[in-house]
């Protein structure tokens, strides 16, 4: 059993009863070297965590048999160790004695009800992920990486509308050292942002729900348009967590508004300038963790994984063989969406229609031009898309 202790910036004297008799009793004591720092000799072998992290399951697989105890810190199991631990050796072997975290500590100080909290880390992951969550009225805790992590936090909302937005700095929570500043005083490593957003007055703001201006998107004109990737998206249905597969993803807008619903995306590109394309693109709209594919389908479809969710196919749909495959893949209750506007990509849509049912639709936006001194609607080219779904 490997028994999980989060301990605060007060060290040993800040824990329970309980939690110290287990690092008494540790045989093996595991921690980075400013906690193992916390606690005097007592006769433990004694760890640090390899560099970098994942390395760190060979280290305590040797002494799974003793008392081994961790020290993380405060609330192991949120942002934490234990989070990482239970995933590699099982809840069942994990015991974890939780501690005032950093979270909790920074709402207290700034009289802040958690549940009206969003709890985001940056520490060892992309800053851009914050993006995602900007909303005017919300509050925002954030873990930083290190004592540069504020200014960045800063510059960001800045740069997506929200400079007026009060920024707070509380650094080495409950211990000696603690002090709360702003965003440009940070001096230590061990710090939360807060953030109270508030948007510039006549920003015009990105919403979460399918259809971002087009404007959003850096692209060279392959790029499904705002009105038909709002269709498109509705008939992807993304549900958190599931998988989508965009092939041929042009600028990646459909997987980028897949993940901004809360879902996870694989973009799938053969065009180097597509491809770092796709990457601004994630990056500027808060999904940085989108996955990109360098490669023409099908041959850069990973068949090799587990079946997507959903897959939606918006370039070389007249490829021979590509939809099939793309159907093969689909898990059951898996959905494809397939978009065409020639007519050898309606034939491969109609034939796929024909094998497997499901619904075609043509979709038809025109939009208001200048045309002299009048006005008049000016079409865009009509888009037949398949949807079917996987029983």
């Amino acid at each position: 059993m490997i028994t999980v202790v989060g301990i605060g910036e007060d060290g040993l004297d800040g824990l329970s009863p309980a939690a110290r008799t287990v690092i008494d009793n540790a045989e093996v004591l595991v921690g980075g070297s400013r906690h193992l720092g916390m606690v005097p000799a007592n006769g433990a072998k004694r760890l640090e965590w390899a560099s970098p992290f994942a390395d760190s399951r060979a280290l305590l697989e040797p002494h799974a048999d003793k008392r081994l105890v961790v020290l993380a810190s405060g609330e192991p199991l949120w942002f934490g160790a234990a989070a990482t631990l239970t995933g590699w050796f099982g809840a069942d072997s994990i015991s974890v004695i939780p501690h005032p975290g950093a979270f909790s500590l920074a709402a207290a100080r700034l009289g802040w009800a958690m549940q009206d909290c969003l709890f985001l880390t940056i520490h060892g992951r992309p800053i851009e992920s914050l993006v995602l969550h900007l909303a005017p009225g919300r509050r925002l805790l954030i873990l930083a990486e290190d004592r540069a992590s504020p200014a960045k936090v800063a510059a960001l909302l800045a740069a997506n509308g929200y400079g007026p937005s009060r920024v707070v700095v509380l650094e080495n929570l409950g211990g000696p050292n603690e002090r709360v500043t702003d965003a440009q005083g940070c001096a230590s490593d061990l710090c939360v942002v807060a953030v109270e957003c508030v948007a510039e007055r006549g920003v015009r703001l990105l919403s979460a729900a399918p259809g971002l201006p087009d404007e959003a998107f850096e692209h060279d004109g392959q790029l499904t348009k705002r009105d038909i990737r709002a269709a498109t998206l509705a008939a992807l249905a993304p549900v958190p967590g599931q998988v989508l597969w965009d092939v041929g993803a042009g600028s990646g807008s459909i997987a980028i508004e897949w993940m901004r619903a809360g879902g996870r995306a694989i973009a799938m590109e053969s065009k180097p300038d597509r491809l770092e394309r796709i990457a601004r693109n994630a990056a500027r709209l808060g999904v940085p963790g989108l996955e990109i594919i360098a490669g023409r389908a099908p041959d850069a479809l990973p068949l090799d994984r587990d079946p997507p969710d959903a897959v939606f196919v918006g370039g070389g749909v007249s490829e021979a063989g590509l939809l099939d495959i793309c159907w093969s893949a689909l898990g059951r209750g898996g959905r494809l969406v397939a978009n065409a506007v020639t007519m050898e990509g309606e034939e491969a849509l109609v034939a796929l229609y024909g094998l497997h049912g499901g619904e075609m639709t043509r979709l038809s936006v025109s939009h208001l031009d200048r045309v002299g001194g009048f006005h008049a609607w000016h079409p865009a080219k009509p888009v037949t898309r398949y949807v079917g779904w996987k029983k």
